[in-house]
């Protein structure tokens, strides 16, 4: 059997494995809101209440990187563009209950709150101009993980996401569009350079999966947005003809 089929089986039987030591314990130990620890849920309805829409960013719609100072509104091309994304949108703000339910999804195997949180990516979704989007949609594609921090979690949190979004979508989610076929540091606390220049490179996609397609990449946090933007530039050099990105959250503006 090829490594890289004796890789996926073993993700296979992790995931299972987790799926069923979190069921055990929450048959022993029940649910508990990761944010205000009331009884019965992972995220409870009143800190699900809590979460703040993302104000819509005025991006650049050719890579779709926030345009700052004194550059030109919503539309309009930033210097330097790479022509890379066609639109970019946030579902909410990485604050309040929501930033210790994302860290709960992320680190802490709390797989269950994936449909949780993906229902603000659907709600981001159901407004303009993404039903146009989706209409014409070929393939969901979540930002990858490393295949050794992949081992490590036992799942990627954006590929729950993008799972999340096939309903909506209707379009198959493409796990094996693009790799991370370089290791990263993490990004958190890097300036804007740094995070660009930690992630450039990183990324290669299969054009015989992506070639003449129209893509939707899904994250979990965007920051700079320069992991989304290099993942577009490989998945348009393997021949995607466009490619969005849609992010659960971002960091509120201080």
């Amino acid at each position: 059997m090829p490594a890289a089929e004796i890789s996926q089986s073993n993700l296979a039987i992790l995931e299972l494995l987790q799926r069923f030591g979190s069921y055990l314990l929450d048959l022993v130990f029940p649910p508990r809101c990761v944010n205000c620890l009331r009884s019965g849920q992972w995220f409870c309805d009143t800190c699900a209440q809590q979460v703040r829409p993302a104000p819509s960013m005025q991006v650049c719609q050719r890579c779709g990187i926030e345009l700052q100072g004194d550059e030109e509104g919503l539309g309009a091309p930033c210097s330097g563009c790479l022509d890379a994304l066609g639109c970019v949108g946030v579902a909410a703000l990485h604050e309040g209950p929501l930033q210790p339910a994302i860290h709960a999804f992320k680190y802490d195997g709390r797989l269950e709150l994936a449909p949780v949180l993906s229902r603000y990516l659907r709600a981001l979704l159901a407004a303009a101009p993404w039903p146009a989007i989706l209409r014409r949609l070929d393939g969901i594609v979540p930002v990858p993980l490393h295949k050794d921090r992949l081992l490590e979690r036992g799942y990627n949190q954006a590929a729950l996401l993008a799972t999340g979004l096939a309903d909506e979508t209707r379009a198959p989610v493409l796990n094996s569009a693009i790799e991370r076929y370089r290791a990263t540091k993490s990004q958190v606390g890097l300036t804007v350079f740094e995070r660009a220049e930690n992630v450039g490179g990183k990324f290669r996609a299969s054009p015989k999966v992506v070639q003449g397609s129209r893509l939707l990449l899904v994250d979990d946090v965007f920051t700079t947005g320069a992991t989304m933007r290099e993942c577009a530039v490989a998945l348009r050099e393997a021949g995607a003809i466009a490619v969005y990105g849609v992010a659960l959250a971002r960091p509120a503006k201080r």
